[in-house]
């Protein structure tokens, strides 16, 4: 069963404008931090949109505002599927942070709070929400290969960005120490936890899913 859906589409416009503040904040420091370093805001803005975790966080802030402002209408944002996809998506991005990234880089003041806001408040609140509010029974067992077309793209763009920039973003993706090998072989890790998560996602629709009558 499912939340109240006038609440839910109040839930999902709370995410939207969390995550699109967050993803706003990030680019304007991230502009900054470029500049300061004698780059210009396109390369700013082209950093900071190269990393997973805005660029996840801004689907967030999309599919919630779409959610909130359709409600149930049928439509590419708004359908359970892809509701699904991105609550998939950024609780990878609380996990990895957990796991992988907490405390690489020291910050404070604003850099601070928009870092938690986007790698622990916003998927916290957004898989709350794929778990409260959207409805369940919708999903197949297809489904999950569809939505590993989003990470397999965003691999190939990282590896990509590091050999044309030589910065590659994430340490777990840095050729330069792992090498192509390592690197894929990490990344083929990750897509690999990214259909496993999509398989538990879809026994969970179906476990939640309304009963049909006796």
């Amino acid at each position: 069963m499912t939340g109240n859906p006038g609440l839910g589409r109040l839930f999902a416009a709370m995410i939207a404008l969390i995550a699109g503040a967050a993803v706003l904040l990030q680019v304007l420091l991230g502009i900054e931090a470029v500049q300061a370093r004698g780059g210009s805001a396109l390369e700013g803005v082209i950093l900071v949109f190269s990393y997973f975790t805005v660029l996840t966080n801004t689907l967030v802030a999309i599919v919630s505002g779409a959610s909130a402002l359709l409600g149930e209408r049928d439509g590419l944002l708004t359908r359970p599927g892809t509701r699904a996809a991105v609550a998939i998506y950024i609780f990878v991005v609380g996990v990895i942070f957990a796991a992988l990234l907490t405390g690489l880089r020291p910050m404070s003041g604003l850099t601070l709070a928009v870092d938690t806001v986007l790698h622990r408040v916003v998927p916290v609140l957004y898989v709350l929400y794929w778990l409260l509010f959207v409805p369940k029974g919708r999903l197949s067992w297809r489904d999950p290969l569809a939505w590993m077309l989003y990470p397999l793209l965003y691999v190939a763009y990282s590896l990509l960005y590091g050999a044309l920039t030589g910065r590659y973003l994430y340490p777990f993706a840095d050729v330069t120490v792992l090498g192509y090998g390592g690197a894929l072989a990490n990344g083929l890790v990750i897509l690999a936890g990214f259909l496993a998560l999509g398989l538990i996602v879809v026994a969970i629709d179906q476990a939640m899913a309304p009963k049909e009558p006796a």
